[in-house]
């Protein structure tokens, strides 16, 4: 098929998965409201209203009929068994959704969808893009493609904690990635991500904007997206390995590490939060208000101001790296993540010299006294 013509397909499937969500919400808040399934407030939330979470059941219903469509159709090379471990996906945040999942059972069902991509679908990183001269075996491999890939679902299920920062993450990273396929004019991964990104913004619309029919997108939303978005940094990194260049018209030497920029915001957040529980003899996975998002809450940001600030951020991490992709898999890496852990202690700095300042002015008027 003509590539322009298929360049043309990419808008369209993004508009055509807008569409079904941005109509399908509507009827999947008259079900929750008749159902009674609703986000009830507890000390860990930051909204005070009980709010439907099944916004990523739209979601996910307009990504699998739009991808399904778009690849049958144009005959793109599909992600063997993507659509099997995405039902899991889907499945377990559903149920969560709906009737609460334990974490250990949310855990076991993630790691089932992920090794059926990579153990199944043969999904898996093959190559470290120089990183110390090394190079992983099959096994090794396989174990690094899983355990990374299950960190990223969860650390876009750990930053769904404020209206719009899930999903204007998430767009940025898929298009990000896209537009690196878009230029080495291969379209199965920005179609795939147009179908996502499309029911994202339908989904932003009443998240964000809407009062009377505001919804969450739940843990079916930010799993689904989370495994997609892991799914799309392996085929990425692999997609620019050493090998493969020669199919390339544009090339990078440091995949990984872009990978990383692109979704540095679920991997700071994550790395940075499980370490301060470590630090205080917690669970990793206790829930808590330690996350950015919180502490920008504490100085006084709107929901939407911090989605904005951070996805301003992350574009500015994705613009970085995509310069300096040469640079080097070991020195992008080191640079990548120093900052990104820079930048995410600046609000809880930023609390910390507000309290200070706030207990000083207390003692003061308490002397005035």
């Amino acid at each position: 098929m003509n590539g322009y013509i298929i360049q043309l397909l990419v808008p369209f499937a993004s508009f055509l998965s807008f569409m079904m969500v941005f109509l399908s919400i509507p009827t999947i808040l008259r079900v929750a409201h008749s159902k009674n399934l609703f986000d009830e407030p507890n000390k860990r939330s930051v909204h005070r209203m009980r709010i439907p979470t099944l916004g990523g059941l739209a979601i996910f219903i307009g990504f699998l009929f739009t991808y399904s469509l778009f690849v049958d159709w144009f005959k793109f090379i599909e992600i063997p068994f993507l659509i099997p471990a995405l039902l899991i996906i889907f499945g377990i945040g559903i149920k969560d959704d709906i009737l609460v999942t334990a974490p250990m059972v949310k855990l076991a069902g993630q790691l089932i969808a992920v090794i059926i991509v990579v153990g199944l679908g043969g999904l898996q990183i093959t190559d470290f893009h120089g990183f110390f001269g090394l190079q992983p075996d099959p096994f090794w491999g396989t174990v690094l493609t899983i355990v990374g890939m299950v960190f990223i679902i969860n650390g876009f299920n750990l930053i769904d904690g404020i209206d719009g920062l899930a999903a204007i993450t998430g767009i940025i990273s898929m298009l990000s990635f896209s537009i690196w396929y878009f230029i080495n004019e291969d379209y199965h991964i920005p179609t795939l991500a147009a179908a996502l990104v499309g029911g994202l913004l339908a989904f932003a619309y009443y998240n964000i904007f809407s009062k009377r029919q505001k919804i969450f997108m739940g843990d079916t939303g930010s799993l689904v997206l989370g495994f997609l978005a892991a799914v799309v940094a392996v085929r990425f990194s692999e997609f620019n390995k050493v090998d493969n260049h020669h199919a390339l018209i544009h090339t990078m030497n440091s995949a990984p590490a872009v990978a990383m920029a692109i979704l540095i915001v679920p991997i700071v957040d994550t790395l940075r939060v499980f370490m301060l529980r470590v630090s205080q003899g917690n669970s990793p996975f206790m829930a808590d208000k330690n996350h950015i998002h919180h502490r920008m809450l504490a100085l006084g940001f709107s929901h939407l101001q911090i989605s904005l600030i951070i996805g301003a951020i992350n574009i500015c991490f994705v613009i970085l790296a995509f310069a300096l992709r040469n640079w080097g898999m070991l020195r992008l890496s080191i640079l990548v993540l120093s900052l990104g852990f820079a930048v995410a202690y600046i609000p809880s700095i930023a609390l910390y010299y507000k309290r200070r300042h706030f207990i000083k002015r207390l003692r003061k008027i308490r002397r005035n006294k």
